[in-house]
């Protein structure tokens, strides 16, 4: 092993290349700053050299390198992440809609690997994995202190290869083991049905690749069923989010004119501002309620931002998660990744509802059948619950208060779903007031 004189020439390049960053400041304050960072960085140099010289085991200096990276970019807030090329590669596949795993989203709750929902048709979904589950092990290794990117590393893989999950659930005596067997998992972003009385539904599940050519279809399809199409339901209810570019496209759809989305960080080339385009009668027309509750967020919450604010949709349900912050991936030299929160996002009216989420404009809280319990997860998990999570902007912004038989109608859902049975029938009203004021 190298003793600390040989690192020396690594850390005076380092110093050099801050030294050229930051410049020769005569400002005092900036001057202390840049010694504390010099000295810093030579205290992690020195701590790098005693692991090295005195661990009980020899271990790789890139291991404990990129373990200290995992641990900077850890600490900053929890979407920010380190990826190793093959984490990248992940994060690429699943922005693609398709993959191999057992179709779950997670997420890290009061630092517990957790279930936020099963994808319907999965393995997960079929063995009765439920919202709010803890996975505390993962093929028989805990789960403690993973991170988001590894879990999904070890959940993914080939179709038919076997994964052993540790669940513990709420009012469980012990944990319970289930093993799934992977699948190829094609999320649907987008699924349509048409309701009586000519009402249109789109759900919206995630935001990937093809999001936006999936909805112009769907749109196409739906109009056709219900023609004419007198009000639409836009379903955003447990939609995580996703591409940013996907939610504007979306939005877009929906407005002939104003401002979508405008991000803020702290360099100018993070401050953007999204309009709708003119695009003739290409736009949805009719009346729109959007569905939406506490799994709601990221660029869901963007749609659903851009429709309130500009006056063209009815929100309807619960307080969304959110999460009103930019991730952006940058690739680095040796095919890892960071992805790093850079901006905060605003609605239209310039509301920053990150950790607070977006209100409806009708409150709707949703009847569970009484042989369902609630679950964990059910009312309490939002972004402001998450370790770390970035505090609300203060400086500005104003808060105003498939159909699988290919039946073209569906009234099942309207009996187990009360959110939506309500979504219907204001459309159903506004029909009928809109007759009779014609009147």
């Amino acid at each position: 092993m190298k003793n600390i004189s040989g690192k020396w020439p690594i850390l005076a390049v380092i110093l050099f290349g801050l030294f050229v960053v930051f410049g020769p400041y005569s400002d005092s304050k900036v001057s202390a700053r840049d010694k504390n960072i010099y000295k810093e960085i030579k205290t992690f140099n020195e701590v790098l050299d005693m692991v090295q010289k005195n661990y009980v085991e020899e271990i790789d200096s890139s291991v404990l390198i990129q373990g200290a990276i995992n641990g900077m970019i850890k600490s900053l807030d929890p979407h920010s992440s380190f990826m190793t090329p093959e984490l990248y590669k992940e994060l690429e596949v699943e922005t693609q809609g398709r993959f191999g795993g057992i179709g779950i989203e997670i997420t890290i709750l009061k630092d517990v690997l957790t279930v936020v929902s099963p994808i319907e048709d999965t393995p997960a979904f079929k063995a009765g994995v439920k919202p709010g589950d803890s996975i505390i092990k993962i093929d028989g290794k805990s789960t403690k202190d993973i991170t988001i990117m590894e879990a999904v590393k070890k959940l993914r893989g080939p179709k038919d290869t076997k994964v052993t999950i540790t669940i513990l659930r709420e009012n469980m005596v012990q944990p319970r083991d289930i093993t799934l067997t992977r699948a190829v998992i094609q999320v649907k972003s987008v699924r349509a049905k048409a309701f009586d009385d000519h009402i249109g539904y789109i759900r919206i599940a995630s935001f990937h690749e093809r999001t936006a050519h999936d909805l112009r279809k769907a749109l196409t399809d739906v109009a056709e069923k219900t023609k004419p199409m007198k009000g639409l339901v836009l379903d955003l209810r447990n939609d995580p989010g996703g591409l940013l570019t996907q939610a504007i496209e979306v939005s877009d759809m929906f407005l002939k004119s104003g401002v979508i989305v405008s991000t803020r960080g702290r360099t100018k080339k993070m401050e953007t501002k999204a309009t709708a385009r003119d695009s003739g009668d290409k736009e949805v027309s009719v009346p729109i309620v959007v569905l939406v509750n506490e799994g709601t967020a990221s660029a869901a919450e963007i749609v659903a931002g851009a429709l309130q604010d500009n006056g063209r949709a009815l929100i309807v349900g619960t307080q969304t998660f959110g999460k009103a912050s930019v991730q952006t991936v940058i690739p680095l030299e040796d095919g890892s990744a960071l992805k790093l929160t850079t901006a905060r996002y605003y609605t239209p009216n310039g509301r920053s509802i990150q950790a607070e989420g977006i209100k409806p404009d009708i409150i709707v809280k949703p009847v569970r059948p009484s042989e369902e319990p609630e679950s964990l997860l059910g009312e309490r998990l939002r972004e402001k619950d998450l370790k770390g999570h970035i505090k609300p902007a203060k400086e500005e912004g104003t808060h105003p208060d498939e159909n699988k038989n290919g039946d073209s109608r569906e009234t099942t859902d309207l009996v187990k779903d009360n959110q939506l049975r309500t979504a219907i029938d204001i459309l159903k009203s506004w029909d009928i007031m809109k007759k009779n004021l014609a009147k």
